[in-house]
């Protein structure tokens, strides 16, 4: 009884941290921060598009190249909760920094002058890389805590109350601080930071660390092996290869639209810091309502069926959002706003699906001997090439001068995962 009680505590211990970091995520990287950075501390939007899409790709890019470290330094257990705590309070003080960013800003930095844009890019990037890094090492717990009936239980269960951190978060935003004052929007970065610091403090305090049994130069190797392993053996089932490059593609078309919803909702359709928290409230509820409601439709017609109506569906959201800039105002009722709104509480109820389906696909198409080692694939796979919807979203901005240029890759990777997902539908 005693032992179940403590294996319940560190449960719960491990879900807070989940409930801990999604301010970061909503707050900071979709909807307020990177609003602010482009509208306000940037030259101009398109400037500040730009230069987002470096900060994101960085980012996407050195935590594609250190995962292999990261899961040796998770899988040899002593070592993790120091990670985490380090990983943790370097995103934590690195958001308190973004407090004192202000527009018109200038750093003299050893006789160099730096405009506000790019340290507030390079603080962020480090903050970012500290909550990839924590959430690498607090999701290696799951193992210890969970067994095969119950590890879905208990990851849905984390899953869940970070939705509820997020939604709180942008509640509290709205009523307590008014975005329309730089300043408050400022103390927002205070108020992530200060979220993630106390209610990260049970997942330190009752999360426990097994004694490592082996020299960690050992867990490096042992790491590099599992992944040319799991790269070999993957090539030999044809289904699994086609669907990971198709989800390459429509994974990071998810990853750009939450990179930039925030960003395009206020530079090309004006919303205001308001309406933008209002839109972050929205989409985590569509959120929950859809992953409630095509978790039973999957049941009914399948995982794969399933996946292709949320990909059309997010297709077809994303040409909204780009159309919606011009359309014409139809009887004061249907404006450009509107388009916008219906756009994302779609985008909303389908990626929650969309994310669970692909993880259920993956699993019914692994092997059942090899499953441990495929998802580490899975999961490596993801974090691979999730550099390159920023990048390019960045880049055609730049190109063309106008953020619907950069909405236009989100499109194509839409498009190019369908093609590649469809065969896979009708040949099983």
């Amino acid at each position: 009884m005693i032992k179940k009680l403590k294996k319940n505590k560190e449960i719960i211990a491990w879900s807070l941290y989940d409930f801990a970091n999604q301010p970061f995520t909503t707050l900071i990287v979709t909807f307020i921060f990177s609003a602010f950075f482009t509208e306000s501390l940037a030259e101009n939007n398109q400037v500040g598009t730009s230069l987002w899409s470096l900060g994101i790709s960085i980012t996407a890019i050195f935590v594609a190249l250190t995962s292999p470290f990261l899961g040796a330094l998770a899988d040899s257990g002593g070592y993790r909760k120091i990670f985490l705590i380090i990983s943790t309070y370097l995103c934590i003080v690195s958001t308190v920094c973004l407090y004192f960013f202000e527009p018109n800003q200038n750093f003299n930095i050893l006789g160099l002058d730096f405009d506000v844009a790019i340290i507030a890019l390079i603080v962020f990037v480090i903050a970012n890389i500290g909550f990839e890094f924590g959430t690498v090492f607090c999701n290696s717990y799951l193992s210890d805590l969970a067994n095969n009936k119950n590890m879905g239980k208990i990851s849905g269960y984390a899953w869940g109350l970070g939705f509820v951190g997020g939604l709180i978060s942008l509640g509290v935003s709205l009523v307590f601080f008014d975005p329309s004052n730089v300043s408050n929007i400022r103390l927002i970065n205070l108020l992530v930071a200060a979220w993630f610091f106390l209610f990260s403090i049970p997942t330190f305090v009752f999360l426990k660390d097994v004694k490592p049994n082996k020299g960690l130069h050992k867990y490096f190797k042992q790491s590099f092996d599992s992944i040319i392993s799991s790269f070999r053996n993957v090539r030999e089932h044809k289904k699994i290869v086609r669907f990971l490059i198709a989800r390459l593609f429509y994974n990071d078309a998810l990853i750009t639209i939450f990179a930039f919803g925030g960003i395009y909702a206020a530079g090309t359709l004006q919303f205001s810091f308001n309406e933008i928290l209002i839109l972050g409230i929205v989409l985590n509820i569509s959120a929950c309502i859809g992953s409630f409601l095509f978790g039973h439709l999957e049941d009914k017609i399948g995982v794969k069926k399933m996946l292709m109506i949320t990909l059309w569906t997010l297709l077809f959201s994303t040409l909204l959002a780009f159309l919606a800039p011009f359309l014409t105002n139809f009887n004061h009722l249907i404006t450009p706003k509107t388009l916008f709104w219906i756009a994302g509480v779609f985008i909303g109820l389908m990626q929650g699906p969309n994310q669970a389906g692909s993880r259920s696909l993956m699993a019914r198409l692994t092997p059942e001997d090899k499953k441990n080692e495929f998802f580490g694939f899975y999961a490596f796979s993801g974090k691979a090439t999730a550099f390159l919807g920023p990048l390019f979203f960045g880049l055609l901005t730049s190109a063309f001068g106008t953020q619907q240029a950069g909405l236009v890759i989100i499109v194509v990777f839409f498009l190019v995962g369908i093609l590649i997902f469809k065969p896979l539908l009708l040949n099983d």
